[in-house]
């Protein structure tokens, strides 16, 4: 199998419940065969189960590192994406509240082809890049979209050795398929000639040249 974000080969890391998973041997990322990959009707269903509600304070709170990151960077005039907003995007109600300009983008719920076209100041996607299909083309694609200087501000879960794979709760969701570890990230940064990547826990930051 070969690694659907670096194209080098990959080994054969897990199987649990028939389902095969595979770790990269140069970028450790991660990912399940795509045989176990859910149809675009199934994984659409899964996502409108999602209680993404967003006035509720508690996903306010869970997506709370991503907005004051947002504040800690940029101002109001600063244009923002929020790539893969799902049925509730909690994060651009809260920055919009608070005068900023962020449209929104998502395959399933907001395929708006157009907010593809523009680039931004910043873009985050909170839990959102372990659905990735093709992470190497969605990378290029946010890549693309962002200006000089400009961040990519993500949440997801990362892998260590640490964590005993076999009972991660993180891979039991069936619309996770990639996972990233902090080599995975370094490997991403190096690609695309960032700045700088931060890591804050589940808060992962590219910052643009």
């Amino acid at each position: 199998m070969i690694c659907s974000l670096c194209g080098s080969p990959t080994l054969f890391f897990k199987k649990i419940r028939k389902k095969e998973y595979y770790r990269c041997s140069t970028c450790d990322a991660i990912q399940l065969h795509s045989n176990y990959f859910l149809p675009p009707e199934e994984e659409k269903a899964r996502y409108e189960t999602h209680n993404n509600n967003v006035e509720d304070p508690r996903y306010q709170q869970f997506v709370s590192p991503i907005v004051k990151e947002v504040l800690s960077y940029y101002k109001t005039n600063h244009i923002g994406l929020d790539f893969g907003a799902g049925t509730g995007p909690v994060i651009s109600k809260l920055l919009s509240e608070r005068g900023y300009k962020i449209n929104l983008y998502d395959p399933f719920f907001w395929n708006d082809k157009q907010y593809l076209q523009s680039k931004y100041d910043f873009i985050v996607c909170c839990e959102v890049i372990e659905h990735f299909h093709s992470p190497k083309k969605e990378f290029q694609l946010l890549h693309s979209l962002i200006k000089e200087k400009g961040s990519i501000i993500l949440m997801t879960d990362l892998y260590h050795d640490d964590i005993i794979f076999d009972t991660w709760y993180y891979k039991n969701d069936p619309t996770h398929i990639f996972f990233y570890t902090k080599n995975t990230l370094e490997y991403i940064r190096e690609q695309y000639n960032y700045t700088n990547l931060i890591i804050k826990n589940r808060l992962i930051h590219f910052i643009s040249r």
